[in-house]
């Protein structure tokens, strides 16, 4: 399997080793998931204020929020789908608050790893195409995501 991962932590507060660690928890994933082919996804970690700009933008909400998705596969209004050879298959960009993390891994009694690798998995789980809309489609997400979890061994 080849998943590309462009990381970069906006913050300046993570170490490299966090930052690999994250990295092999989205291979993981994407190994889980079947994601077989040439595959690119870029992972961003900022600020509150960095993404309560981004969500205000994008989502109309004016809040700091944890983690937010752009997948690149889905398309938008007017847009055509691009069909070529030996293309990489772009999923999107996932974008983590650190400063959530660190609130959110306190809040719940357990590790900021644990905290930003859940994110993480997340984030990368939207790109695919899953979702918490409606209670079935939560069901389907988090059950996938503690499997995932559960597997490789990261837990609470």
């Amino acid at each position: 399997m080849t998943l590309l991962i462009d990381s970069l932590d906006e913050t300046n507060e993570l170490s490299s080793e966090l930052m690999i660690e994250i990295e092999r928890i989205i291979k993981f994933a994407a190994e889980k998931e079947n994601i077989m082919e040439q595959s690119e996804v870029s992972i961003t970690f900022v600020s509150n204020e960095r993404i309560q700009e981004i969500n205000r933008e994008y989502r109309d909400k004016d809040t700091p929020t944890d983690v937010i998705s752009f997948a690149m596969e889905e398309l938008g209004e007017g847009e055509v789908e691009l069909i070529g050879e030996e293309m990489p298959r772009i999923l999107g960009d996932i974008i983590i608050s650190v400063p959530k993390a660190k609130e959110q891994a306190n809040e719940y009694g357990h590790s900021f790893i644990r905290e930003l690798g859940f994110l993480a998995v997340h984030g990368f789980l939207h790109l695919l195409g899953y979702d918490h809309m409606t209670k079935e489609e939560e069901e389907v997400m988090f059950t996938r995501q503690r499997e995932i979890f559960d597997e490789y061994g990261l837990t609470r």
